[in-house]
């Protein structure tokens, strides 16, 4: 048995449109003797349909009393109990395993457990395996006094393990102490939620194995704490972020100083999407190492129990989570476009009607849907518009142009958005000027295996992140805008019918100056592909794409036709480098810093290079020579090459595949070992398709091309003379726009280039143009422009190779090898040959264009 993670409810308190939004202690789900444990949702923590907002307060460590458990009588557990809820707390922590009896106490009073295991050590400890079995063995203890009690919020294995322990120990020695922990307590309640308090020192640590990301953080300083809750919602991706301790010392500082920086410590924790936060704490009374600490004043509550400034402070900040109400949050509409989509879109529907927004409509546009999803729609309170099918980035148009709303929230017809979605996207456009915002998009748990193996490989909705507040590309699936930025730059591009319509918008938004937000808690529930066919369709879909956006936009692409990213892509919620090495972990000179960081290393070629279509198609053509070696022996010695090259090609995809997160309900050993096989099969699969796809519209977009001329690619020199000067960047400015009027791929040459413009023909081919002006005297002046065909290694190589093995294969009497070599090296040489002829004759008729001559 495992954790369940259930997929987003329906809140009991969930308004309708047009009405108030309310949070608040009424709205936290109570316990029920008996009654559900909290399970993971996405982003935050749920009780069987409802959202809980953890709020809470650590509690202890005290002096140990009569019967040896370090918590007070249970007559000052029951008032300290009691009062914590009256005061708007819903769950304690505490730093050792309560007995039996105090759980019974938080049950009677509405509290959730977050349970300590004290597994912590502040001395060098992982290589004395007695001690460390006895840490297991009292982890052991301690979650079967607990286990399947309805008052666990869930278990903290450990506390704090100092930086300078685990610099000595080694940071996989701690992890792996960690997980084997997190496995005792699996081991006596399955069900239960296992995490670790961290903090910023050790931040480091590769802890994806845990339920939850926990952290404590104190920062004094409103700024830093806004970035760096920010930064700790990345590193936890899909999971929920508690922050375990916060609060300030109002024995330093004073009473009214703790109680402003709790206030703002605890509503920016919840607005920056953390499922919940602890004050640390609720007493003053404190007990540490053998004594009792009379100098640090942390609590809500004195020693004896009166109440500071600041409980009050927290009481009304707990009330108002996750935000302050509004009197007028910004209006929104909802736009789901739809093409087929009756599968899923009456999900998608009932969770928007569930939203807890208070100003906003919807609008689905059905575009052209032949089974259904328009007539499932109009069973809802919607704003229903039919059109004939024209394609995503056309119903997109209609979606905002019909808007009432100041923003325009874009959500899938397979997605299902959180209750909140709407209101931390608006949060976010209230708290910045960006032009649009955008979430994570979470898959769907109950989608089945195969579901969870696609979201966990490339080519999916992934956004990129600049910082972590600033997005340079949102997914279509999640994302919201400024209906005054769609209209100014004229919304969507119609020709994006099914894909690249959300990377064209971002880039055309960032082109005009506009920012572009990521909120980690404005989340949806989406539906990734469920069967390897599907998967395989869509990345056919996204190839073709991208082969259409490096035609418009050829500056955001290398020569070997790859997107550039300035920032870093998230998938599945998880920033993942392509190095195999964990990076290196900046500490500090002797484990000074503060803030430790993990920087990971730039791919080296072994890293990235089986990820690229040239290595691909390397790959297949050797898997070719290897069948054809059956009518040819000869061959057979490419069989080694072919086998290094394979490994080769599965270093990444098992790198990928071994750092998945299978979901802990998945049962047996094979299942898991098969899973991890099918995601690294889809990581080789995914370069394949998309190369396929370019490929073949890089052959079919010639019937639109509107400059069909195709000229033998061969260096050629030309000439343009004037009375007066001419100055080459005009003259290529104009032979840019005259090339890019024509449909042709041009990308300009950068700062360490020689070349000046290079046109793409093709996958494999293009051309390179050089220019230099030229004074010559007396009122004349020449401007002379070479223009150089180019091939690309995997293309000319291609070639090289079949046509060689051909040959061999003929002069040693092989006919049935030269039969199959002969084609496939035709084949390859002819898309090579036209990707560069292609390109010379779209040179050729702008320079015609531009009255360029010929140079003899």
């Amino acid at each position: 048995m495992s954790v369940r993670i259930i997929p987003i409810g329906d809140p009991t308190d969930a308004s309708v449109p047009g009405s108030e939004i309310v949070w608040g202690l009424s709205s936290a789900p109570k316990i029920a003797p008996g009654g559900s444990r909290a399970v993971l949702g996405g982003k935050f923590l749920w009780v069987g349909q409802e959202k809980l907002y953890v709020r809470g307060v650590t509690y202890g460590t005290f002096r140990p009393g009569i019967d040896g458990s370090a918590f007070p009588s249970p007559r000052v557990v029951e008032q300290d109990f009691s009062l914590m809820s009256a005061n708007g707390v819903n769950a304690v922590r505490t730093y050792t395993a309560p007995p039996h009896w105090v759980l019974e106490i938080a049950l009677k009073c509405n509290l959730r457990v977050l349970v300590g295991m004290q597994g912590e050590r502040h001395y060098a400890f992982l290589h004395e395996k007695k001690m460390v079995r006895e840490i297991r063995k009292q982890v052991r203890s301690g979650v079967r006094t607990c286990a399947d009690h309805p008052a666990v919020l869930g278990y903290l294995v450990a506390n704090e393990i100092p930086a300078s322990i685990v610099r000595w120990q080694g940071a996989s020695a701690v992890e792996k102490f960690l997980k084997q922990l997190r496995d005792e307590v699996k081991e006596e309640d399955p069900e239960a939620l296992v995490s670790y308090a961290n903090y910023p020192s050790t931040e480091y640590l590769d802890l994806s194995f845990l339920d939850l990301v926990c952290f404590n953080v104190f920062l004094e300083s409103q700024d830093k704490y806004d970035a760096y809750l920010a930064r700790l919602q990345n590193l936890a991706g899909n999971r929920p972020l508690l922050v375990t301790e916060i609060g300030l010392d109002s024995h330093r500082n004073g009473e009214k100083a703790q109680s402003d920086c709790l206030d703002w410590q605890v509503r920016k924790a919840f607005a920056a999407g953390c499922a919940g936060a602890f004050v640390y704490a609720w007493t003053d009374e404190w007990h540490r190492g053998g004594e009792d600490v009379m100098d640090w004043d942390f609590g809500l509550t004195t020693r004896d129990r009166k109440p500071k400034l600041a409980l009050g402070v927290v009481r009304k900040a707990f009330e108002e989570v996750p935000f302050v109400p509004q009197e007028a949050w910004p209006k929104i509409s909802v736009v789901v476009c739809t093409f087929n989509g009756s599968r899923t879109i009456r999900d998608c529907l009932e969770g928007i009607g569930k939203l807890r927004y208070p100003n906003y409509e919807t609008i689905v546009v059905d575009d052209g849907s032949r089974d259904g999803a328009g007539d499932i729609a109009a069973e809802y309170d919607v704003r229903l518009i039919r059109t004939e099918n024209q394609g995503l980035s056309a119903a997109r148009n209609v979606g905002w142009q019909s808007a009432a709303g100041e923003i325009v929230a874009y959500i899938d017809d397979d997605a299902r958005p959180d209750p909140d979605w709407l209101t931390y996207l608006a949060a976010a456009f209230l708290k910045e000027d960006y032009a649009g915002v955008g979430g994570p998009n979470i898959p769907v748990p109950g989608d089945g295996n195969t579901a969870n193996c696609v979201a966990n490989s490339p080519g999916g909705p992934a956004h990129v992140l600049l910082s972590d507040c600033e997005a340079e590309h949102i997914p279509g699936c999640n994302m919201a805008f400024r209906r005054s930025w769609l209209e100014a730059i004229d919304g969507f591009d119609p020709q994006f019918r099914q894909a690249g319509d959300d990377v064209d918008i971002c880039w055309r938004t960032r082109e005009r100056g506009g920012k572009l937000g990521f909120s980690p808690a404005a989340m949806v529930w989406h539906h990734y592909r469920r069967t390897v066919r599907a998967y395989w369709k869509q990345q056919m879909g996204y190839g073709k794409a991208e082969a259409m956006l490096e035609r418009k936009w050829p500056e955001k692409y290398n020569s070997g036709g790859y997107a550039t990213w300035a920032g870093h892509i998230y998938v599945n919620g998880i920033f993942r480098s392509l190095s195999l090495s964990r990076g290196r972990i900046y500490q500090g000179t002797w484990g000074s810093a503060g803030y430790a960081r993990l920087y990971q290393p730039a791919p080296n070629l072994l890293n990235s290079l089986p990820l690229t279509h040239e290595w691909q198609l390397t790959n297949l053509v050797l898997a070719a020579l290897c069948v054809v070696s059956m009518f040819w022996g000869r061959l057979l010695g490419v069989l080694p090459v072919a086998i290094v090259a394979f490994f080769l090609s599965l270093v990444p995809a098992i790198s990928a595949a071994l750092k998945d997160r299978i979901p802990a309900s998945t049962k047996g050993r094979f299942t898991r070992f098969r899973l991890r096989v099918l995601t690294g099969l889809l990581h080789l699969m995914q370069p394949l398709t998309r190369l396929w796809s370019r490929l073949v519209y890089s052959l079919m977009a010639g019937k639109v091309r509107r400059f069909p001329t195709i000229s033998f690619p061969w260096p050629r020199m030309f000439q343009l003379w004037s009375e007066k000067w001419l100055d080459s960047t005009a003259v290529l400015l104009s032979l840019e726009s005259v090339l890019r009027s024509g449909g042709a791929v041009v990308r300009r040459g950068g700062d360490y280039d020689r070349w000046d413009l290079e046109i793409r023909g093709g996958l494999f081919g293009g051309l390179r143009v050089y220019t230099v002006s030229e004074n010559y005297g007396r009122g004349k002046y020449m401007l002379r422009l070479r223009s150089r065909p180019w091939f690309s290694v995997s293309g000319a190589g291609t070639t090289l190779l079949l046509m060689i093995a051909c040959f061999g294969a003929l002069l040693d009497h092989s006919v049935y090898a030269a039969s199959i070599l002969g084609p496939l090296s035709v084949m390859f040489g002819a898309i090579t040959f036209r990707s560069a002829a292609v390109a010379v004759g779209a040179i050729h008729r702008a320079l015609i264009k531009l009255d360029f001559e010929r140079a003899l």
